[in-house]
């Protein structure tokens, strides 16, 4: 079958450069009404202390990129990778970018230094400041928990908590701890929380352990400063031991695990239970020895008072003598 073609069967479009600029945008959003993009930082400006533009780039290609720097983590540096969320669009004037919806740190490295250079400038405002830092209640009777419910974090941490001190009202936002969107549904679970007309008495943000990238959200200024802005006393548990986010350092307390922020919020009540018997015990022994002291006391005042009354009735003991007559006139 000989081919055809379409070329000469198909007719041009023929439109003006404004409507082929309305045309390719609303393919763009057709096709592509949000892409990820990954890749490396370069020529990253600021313009009148609002708007973003950067490009990323990888071996062979650079795309342009354009937002706010509400967008923006924390403090970036070329060369960093990043993983970009946005969509394309065609200015009808400067051309085409993608317009930045969130913007996320990759890569262990660059997460690594955008932690580095977040936490110095949050040092240098106080917020990692030890006086700043609150006690936490003990133990809290209501809980506003931030957490997966999906995750093993959250089973280990209310197996925990229940098995050391049972009973507690437990508030859950489910949220998402890692990707793109985690760190906005953590600061609006925060809001949230500090919004209610009866708040609980504590906030707790816990995940489980997890490469740089799953933890990166942890560490991002939005996420940061919502921990240390919240009004309710927090209490921040991300991985394990050695892994520290900067949300924990901005935290009331920081746990060294999930399992660890329980065992710091409430007491074990096996121990507490032993303490009331050695205590109830030791007070027993000591109500027995004030009582011995009484009964020895008030049977010495009876004889007292038996001799007294001996006396009094004339029949002096034979040892005692009269010496002398005394009246008063």
């Amino acid at each position: 079958m000989p081919a055809i073609d379409l070329s000469s069967a198909m007719p041009d479009v023929s439109v003006t450069v404004s409507e082929f600029v309305d045309l390719l945008n609303e393919t763009y959003e057709f096709a592509f009404p949000s892409i990820l993009i990954t890749g490396e930082l370069a020529n990253f400006r600021v313009s009148k202390n609002k708007w973003v533009y950067f490009d990323l780039k990888d071996e062979t290609a650079s795309v342009k990129f354009f937002g706010t720097v509400y967008n923006l983590p924390g403090p970036l540096e070329e060369g960093m990778m990043l993983q970009v969320r946005g969509t394309p669009h065609m200015h009808e004037l400067y051309g085409f970018s993608v317009n930045i919806q969130i913007i996320q740190v990759a890569g262990e490295g660059s997460i690594r230094r955008a932690a580095e250079l977040l936490a110095a400038r949050l040092q240098a405002e106080g917020l990692f400041d030890p006086a700043r830092k609150r006690p936490l209640p003990y133990p809290p009777q209501r809980i506003g928990l931030i957490a997966s419910s999906q995750s093993a974090a959250y089973a280990d941490f209310i197996k925990i908590l229940g098995a050391r001190w049972a009973g507690m009202e437990i508030d859950l936002i489910d949220v998402q701890v890692q990707g793109d969107i985690s760190p906005s549904q953590i600061v609006g679970a925060i809001d949230t929380f500090n919004t209610l007309s009866h708040p609980p008495e504590v906030l707790v943000l816990i995940r489980g352990g997890g490469s740089a990238d799953d933890m990166a959200g942890f560490s991002t200024e939005q996420v940061t400063r919502a921990v240390a802005a919240s009004r309710i006393p927090t209490l921040v548990a991300i991985g394990h031991e050695v892994d520290v986010s900067l949300a924990e350092l901005a935290a009331d307390q920081r746990g060294s695990t999930p399992s660890n922020a329980a065992e710091l919020l409430v007491p074990d009540k096996r121990v507490v239970l032993e303490s009331l018997m050695t205590t109830t015990e030791a007070m027993y022994d000591g109500v027995q020895d004030v009582l011995y002291d009484a009964r020895t006391i008030l049977n010495q005042s009876i004889e007292l008072l038996s001799t007294a009354e001996t006396i009094a009735c004339g029949s002096a003991p034979s040892n005692w003598s009269h010496r002398g007559k005394f009246s008063m006139s």
